[in-house]
């Protein structure tokens, strides 16, 4: 886990090529405090720099950038390759020397030899560049599920990419503008959706995605994307053997390391079922992690640390009071590379890891959305057919939307109101439910910024604009009403913010943070089971792969891993949360609508300082 930084162009003398390559590497320095080191081709077309986490091959020979022995082939590379023992066995066998014993030197050798299908060959996470001394070009991937950000600008020929925006903004080079749509994303979903970000000229290479730069021409092609094609012959204990062998293979997986390998404990099922899985496949101890509160109604401490002893772990709790967490919140501001309404709680847990003398963590991220764990999968496929009923009388629906938009008395009703002004799809449903704002108060809130700017004449966002329906694969159309959901969790909720927000916050404190539920062979593996199998209420295939999992975890209600924001704000917190001076129409009282606005005032003073 690292930082990654590059500018590729045709026109920069060595000097100023340097002097900006070092400025964008010293802005990634949290991300690699183990190493850093530069490359500048002799010609100057390219420069590239890495902060290194050492966590496989802790000596010089893991040092990057790294290049093939006749200095061709260049990479700087963040991420694991998880099955790099198998690709590295294979390619020793097919004649290939390695002078390191990390999953870097792999992925050079892979390409040298396959070029861009290198990218079908890996499993784990990752965004790397690759430079071609000789042919002059630039290759750029990101794991198939987006678990690591990777950020480019372009500008005439020169293209300039990084782990964060932040060392993007870093080089100068980008004007500092903002990008409407990414900002009208972000109030509406609570996240910047990619391929936007808040930065006008800056995208996010979206996942499962690769660059190819060569003299300027920047060509993109999407190499995997997510298939919930049902296999209707899988019965249930098959799906149940299918779901246990995948698990345990991908746990198997992610604990490969040379340094100690602790897990985040919520006390929920995702959570424990990767400790219950860790615990059949490991020897040795276990570093478990987990935050408690004083309001009872938030605090799961008592029931992780019953979860720890069960299983035997070396189990570390840290209470966070409302003044605790005040006096971490400047620090976490700080490390904001874009706004979200998340991200906090993965900063606090990772700084006790962090503590601990742990580099790296499982978290149990990706649960629900791959078997069913939100009301989503209830609630967006009963708003789908009321949508369907509701449209066979057209206008008498859309009048209906315009005026819960207009007078709801709610943001769900502002929200639901937007829905039924919609075709009734799963996409649409699923903003509706899962959106803050609603997009009459999005577009307005945008309106507001954008003022600031003298973008005033920006063409107003359409209620049906991309932006505020997700795109989904065009094979959605044929896939159960709960599958696109899940695609809608994974690709949108899961990849803009939950991934997202785990990346920046866990290497705020040098940890890198492994997620093997969010996993390519595990989801090829059981994408074919049919939904009303993999998504039953209450995770019940997840629940029945492994039956080590404690009934008193699996009888609880569900809570998700959240903090008590709306006590802190409405007390201790206030002053980080004044009002907002907005349309009085606009409801800010619910704590992530109130969070929304204040993060964001607060990056964008620090973009602007």
């Amino acid at each position: 886990m690292c930082g990654i930084a590059g500018i590729i162009t045709t026109h920069y003398h060595q000097q100023h090529l340097e002097e900006l390559i070092q400025q964008m590497q010293k802005s990634l320095h949290h991300r690699g405090p183990d190493d850093r080191g530069i490359y500048i081709a002799s010609e100057h077309q390219a420069a590239l720099a890495h902060t290194r986490l050492s966590i496989l091959d802790l000596t010089p020979a893991g040092h990057q950038p790294m290049s093939t022995p006749d200095g061709r082939y260049w990479i700087v590379f963040n991420g694991e390759i998880y099955n790099f023992l198998e690709l590295r066995s294979q390619l020793a066998s097919q004649g290939e020397q390695f002078c390191s014993r990390t999953d870097t030197e792999v992925i050079l050798k892979l390409y040298q030899r396959m070029g861009a299908d290198c990218v079908q060959q890996l499993r784990g996470m990752f965004a790397f560049a690759i430079w071609d001394n000789q042919e002059k070009t630039c290759f750029i991937a990101r794991d198939p599920l987006g678990i690591k950000p990777l950020y480019y600008w372009q500008s005439g020929n020169t293209l300039v990419f990084a782990s964060e925006i932040r060392a993007i903004l870093a080089s100068g080079l980008p004007n500092i503008c903002l990008n409407p749509k990414g900002l009208y994303g972000y109030f509406i979903s609570g996240t910047v959706p990619e391929p936007y970000t808040l930065i006008d000229g800056i995208h996010c290479l979206e996942a499962g995605h690769w660059l190819h730069w060569q003299t300027g021409r920047l060509t993109q092609k999407q190499y995997w994307q997510i298939d919930f094609t049902p296999d209707h012959t899988i019965s249930l204990p098959e799906a149940t053997e299918k779901v246990r062998d995948a698990l345990i293979d991908s746990i198997k997986h992610h604990f490969i390391s040379d340094v100690p390998v602790g897990i985040f404990l919520s006390g929920g099922i995702d959570s424990t079922s990767v400790v219950a899985l860790a615990r059949q496949t490991q020897k040795g101890k276990l570093r478990t992690y987990s935050i408690a509160f004083e309001e009872n109604e938030w605090n799961e401490g008592d029931i992780a640390r019953q979860i720890a002893k069960t299983f035997e772990t070396e189990h570390t709790e840290y209470q966070i009071t409302s003044t605790i967490g005040r006096e971490l919140f400047p620090q976490f501001l700080q490390r904001i590379d874009q706004p979200s309404i998340d991200g906090f709680n993965t900063f606090c847990v990772s700084q006790i890891a962090h503590q601990d003398g742990t580099k790296v963590v499982l978290s149990g991220l990706g649960g629900d959305e791959l078997f069913g764990g939100y009301k989503t999968f209830q609630k967006v496929p009963q708003m789908v057919r009321w949508g369907q009923q509701l449209k066979t009388i057209k206008p008498i629906s859309t009048t209906f939307g315009k005026g819960l938009a207009t007078w709801g008395k709610s943001p769900q009703l502002k929200r639901l109101g937007d829905f039924f002004q919609q075709n009734p799809t799963a996409a649409t449903a699923y903003r509706s439910f899962r959106g803050i704002f609603s997009h009459q108060e999005a577009w307005a809130i945008t309106q507001y910024y954008l003022k600031d700017f003298g973008l005033t004449s920006y063409e107003h966002l359409s209620i049906g604009d991309e932006v505020f329906v997700p795109k989904i694969s065009p094979n959605s159309n044929f896939y159960s009403l709960e599958d696109q959901v899940s695609l809608l969790e994974l690709s949108c909720y899961m990849r803009n913010q939950l991934l997202r927000d785990s990346d920046v916050m866990s290497m705020a404190w040098g940890l890198e943070l492994r997620v093997p539920l969010v996993d390519r062979i595990l989801l090829e593996t059981i994408s074919s089971i049919p939904s009303n199998l993999r998504l039953q209420p209450g995770k019940k295939l997840l629940v029945q792969a492994i039956p080590e999992i404690p009934n008193w975890v699996v009888n609880r209600p569900k809570r998700g891993f959240f903090f008590p924001f709306q006590q802190w704000i409405e007390s201790d917190w206030h002053d980080y949360f004044p009002s907002p001076k907005l349309d009085k129409n606009i409801d800010v009282r619910l704590w992530y609508r109130r969070w929304s606005l204040a993060i964001f005032q607060f990056w964008l003073k620090q973009i602007y300082a």
